[in-house]
């Protein structure tokens, strides 16, 4: 099991100053992140407010979405490490019981200051929500939340209604860490290893390693200020992809057996489907979590645009990851059966049988492709 940090680590940890940091930079074009500092906009008003909550709190908690992907809990590690750097008092923490953090994100930085659903006071004075796309998504931290005196949401769902008490939700970054990034900027806090490892490993996941089309420039920007702290990326990189016990391999042997192509759903454009019993996950000890990324081995073929993986939990719940290659937008689908997240990437969870629930995303499906 890699060690916490590990990977992040290229000698001695420690802050880098801006002029080294802009130096390496240099060759660079374009801006510093995905939404210009100084250009004013909507979210300006929200940035103050943020800032001025923050600067008068001692104590903030700091929260994301149920079994948190990189983009989450980095996005949270990250916030966590800076403002404990300012001085502030910070516990991390997510609404799952237990909390299971994926052997691909077990290299995180900041981990200690995970605290368990239970140790966030029941009315919080300062909550910072990170990538959760609805208040559902914050699972047993939800009613914790909005008892919060103040809640802040970054987030980059388009999906997402706008909940909290401070909003500051940009469907157009690629990634919940680039606001955290703007974020740590504005508090004027320097980046270290550390810090860059779990921002790094946020906008790596949520863009697929840099090739989803949300993918911009000041991503490419953004990833090359993290690669001049001097955090090991490929060590990050092959922990969060190419990764995996020998368990998964036999999971992912039987969902693939038992894989569907239907060609004539999604308008015609093709739906490719499978499920994962939590038989299987049992049988060869491999948690919900690290099948995450079954997902990306579905949606390869040419022939469908949208690809389907339903994972059980052991109360029987199904989890319904969702992609589209660009015929479909897979949210609106997702956001029929009380799910959401990106145009084409999103997911739901159902408590029918598997036969029901891919009925009923077929109709969603249909629904929305007649539109």
């Amino acid at each position: 099991m890699t060690t916490a940090g590990k990977p992040a680590e290229s000698g001695a940890a420690g802050a880098v100053s801006t002029v080294e940091v802009e130096t390496a930079l240099a060759v660079l074009p374009g801006q510093r992140s995905e939404s210009s500092p100084d250009s004013g906009g909507p979210f300006e008003a929200q940035w103050a407010r943020t800032l001025e909550l923050v600067a008068g709190a001692d104590e903030i908690d700091l929260i994301c979405h149920i079994c948190p992907d990189g983009d989450a809990l980095g996005s949270a590690l990250a916030a966590g490490l800076a403002l404990r750097g300012l001085g502030k008092r910070v516990r991390v923490s997510f609404g799952d019981d237990p909390q299971i953090i994926p052997e691909s994100l077990s290299f995180l930085p900041g981990q200690e200051l995970i605290v368990p659903a239970a140790e966030v006071p029941a009315a919080p004075a300062l909550v910072l929500a990170f990538d959760a796309a609805s208040e559902e998504r914050l699972g047993l931290l939800r009613d914790k939340a909005f008892a919060a005196g103040e809640l802040v949401v970054l987030d980059h769902h388009a999906s997402n209604p706008g909940f909290g008490t401070v909003r500051l939700i940009d469907p157009a970054a690629p990634a919940t860490a680039v606001l955290v990034d703007e974020l740590l900027r504005r508090l004027r806090v320097p980046l270290d290893r550390s810090i860059a490892a779990c921002l790094y490993t946020g906008i790596a996941t949520d863009t697929g390693s840099f090739k989803y089309r949300a993918t911009t420039p000041a991503t490419h920007e953004m990833a090359g200020r993290m690669l001049a702290t001097g955090i090991r990326h490929d060590l990050i990189s092959r922990q969060l992809w190419d990764t995996t016990s020998f368990g998964f391999l036999k999971v992912l042997a039987g969902a693939l057996d038992r894989a569907a192509f239907e060609p004539e759903e999604a308008g015609g454009h093709g739906l490719v489907w499978t499920w994962v019993p939590y038989q299987d996950l049992a049988l060869f000890g491999v948690t919900v979590e690290e099948i995450e990324g079954l997902i990306d081995v579905l949606r390869k073929p040419a022939e469908a645009d949208v690809a389907l993986v339903l994972k059980q939990d052991p109360d029987g719940t199904l989890r319904g990851s969702c992609r589209s290659r660009g015929a479909v937008d897979v949210a609106a689908v997702c956001a029929r059966l009380g799910g959401g997240g990106h145009v084409f990437a999103a997911g739901f969870s159902a408590r029918d049988g598997v036969p029901e629930t891919v009925e009923r995303f077929r109709v969603a499906l249909a629904e929305e492709c007649a539109r």
